[in-house]
């Protein structure tokens, strides 16, 4: 099944796609809910809505994020190429630990949208996408095996993981991050599939469906979601580990291979693949999981965090004492 979340006026709304048309879920505004209340919920809602829902044609509306602000979003670094590409380029070997430990950053709940307006990344010049699918947990738990990770998968949708990379290589010297390099949009849709609809395509540890991304147009990324050295039911466990997932949360794949501006840039050449301008229209998108829309738009200006003079100190910031003394 195909559910969809788009904007109604000042609300939103919850739908299944069915053709053309979106048959819509009665009183639901937000997936989160049926996900929450289990797998045999929310394929009855969607069953409901397919035989006596309102319509709605499906080119009429803007696909928001299937969950409108997830528990947690988690983003792995699953797919061998880019890994080995990118280590490539510092002159580095593949870590033999990345063949164990499946690892990953939480990346911020509160910035994931849909088929929207995408701002840049405040003070950032390097502006990228990153190409890659998500899992939606379904049911929770501890110390999950991967097996059974794999069973609590709800659904899947197209992920475009923003980056400012400028921004991110300048935190990342300091042992810490992403941090605000990626803090200022991911987006996720346009639909949440459930894993029924693909179980066709099952192959290793992923489907044999093919992901691509475009600019303006032009093709830059294409992939196979079958690459994947890690599966979702792995990742999962791994995040279980010591520590709780729960139904709504946001399980990324990391880019896959050819997936970002920054591994084409350099295996490549910057001329040819640019970094990303606001009105550029980027589309990323999976077989059977559709067409994520996003347009770039201008970054907010960038806040200073503290007045300086001349000399790069701080400007009335810090109190002063009449004896000398800092307290």
């Amino acid at each position: 099944m195909k559910f969809v979340r788009y904007a109604d006026g000042t609300s939103s709304r919850v739908g299944v796609v069915d053709g053309d048309l979106v048959r819509v879920v009665d009183g639901l505004a937000d997936l989160l809910p049926l996900i929450e209340a289990g797998e045999a919920e929310l394929l009855a809602a969607g069953r409901t809505a397919l035989r006596r829902g309102a319509t709605v044609p499906l080119p009429g509306i803007v696909p928001l994020s299937p969950i409108a602000t997830p528990p947690t979003v988690r983003d792995f670094y699953a797919f061998e190429q880019h890994v080995r590409a990118g280590r490539a380029w510092r002159g580095l070997e593949m870590e033999p630990d990345w063949y164990e430990l499946p690892v990953f950053y939480f990346s911020n709940p509160y910035a994931v949208m849909g088929c929207e307006p995408v701002p840049m990344t405040p003070g950032a010049e390097r502006f990228d996408f990153e190409l890659e699918v998500a899992a939606v947990v379904g049911h929770g738990g501890r110390d999950l095996t991967a097996q059974d990770a794999e069973h609590a998968i709800a659904g899947y949708c197209v992920l475009n993981d923003w980056s400012g990379r400028d921004v991110q290589q300048r935190e990342m010297k300091l042992s810490m991050g992403p941090v605000k390099g990626k803090d200022t949009a991911t987006s996720l849709g346009p639909y949440f599939v459930t894993p029924d609809e693909i179980a066709d395509f099952r192959e290793g540890n992923g489907y044999r469906l093919e992901m691509t991304c475009t600019v303006n147009g032009a093709l830059y990324s294409r992939a196979l979601w079958s690459d994947i050295h890690w599966s979702f039911g792995e990742m999962i466990a791994y995040a279980s580990r010591g520590a709780e997932v729960r139904p709504g949360d946001v399980i990324g794949s990391g880019t896959c291979g050819t997936g970002c501006i920054l591994e084409l840039s350099r295996t490549h050449d910057s001329a040819t693949y640019p970094w990303l301008q606001p009105g550029d229209e980027v589309v990323a998108a999976i077989e059977g999981l559709g067409e994520l829309r996003n347009t770039v738009t201008e970054a907010a200006p960038v806040i200073p965090l503290r007045t300086r003079g001349a000399t790069g100190q701080d400007s009335g910031t810090r109190p002063r004492f009449t004896d000398g003394a800092a307290r």
